[in-house]
């Protein structure tokens, strides 16, 4: 073709479309990778948000971090807090960590460690999600509530040591 020609033909702009971080992970995934730390780095995206993203998409059944939906199964204890805990209003922590104090003394009274340690666990889950989203006075019912229940010596024993050194201190 004459120069002439080619410079008569208008240029025809291609853009290439760019994928969202959701389906740069799903492709990833689908085309066989799948450690979602990796996923994460090869997307620039926080492995919260890839674990997230392939649970919805039921591509993962076995992804739990601090802002996994208690929708999902993580064990036997999360259907005593699946739809109970929040933090919208101080009001609704309050009524969250009072589900947290009665599912804690069921499970101390049935000496089930592991309900027990679920309780504080999901506890500081959502202390850290109020806190994280900006809603410090919902954060601090949570905060106040695991302080206490962490500030409790964990034997008589040891209660007794404490008083002790506390007395010798003083002295």
């Amino acid at each position: 073709m004459p120069l002439e020609l080619v410079k008569q033909v208008p240029l025809i702009e291609t853009k290439e479309v760019e994928k969202s971080k959701k389906e740069m992970i799903l492709q990833l995934f689908k085309e066989g990778t799948k450690e979602i730390e990796t996923i994460a780095v090869l997307t620039n995206a926080k492995p919260s948000y890839v674990g997230s993203v392939l649970q919805k998409e039921g591509l993962i059944d076995n992804y739990f971090d601090l802002y996994t939906s208690t929708g999902y199964p993580m064990n036997v204890y999360t259907k005593y807090f699946r739809g109970k805990l929040g933090f919208k209003d101080v009001a609704t922590a309050e009524k969250s960590v009072h589900t947290l104090e009665q599912a804690y003394r069921y499970f101390s009274n049935s000496q089930d460690r592991a309900g027990q340690h679920h309780t504080l666990e999901m506890g500081l889950t959502m202390m850290n999600r109020a806190r994280w989203t900006g809603k410090a006075p919902e954060a601090e019912v949570y905060r106040l509530w695991l302080f206490n229940k962490l500030s409790q010596p964990l034997t008589e024993e040891i209660e007794e040591k404490t008083q002790q050194v506390e007395l010798k201190l003083v002295a």
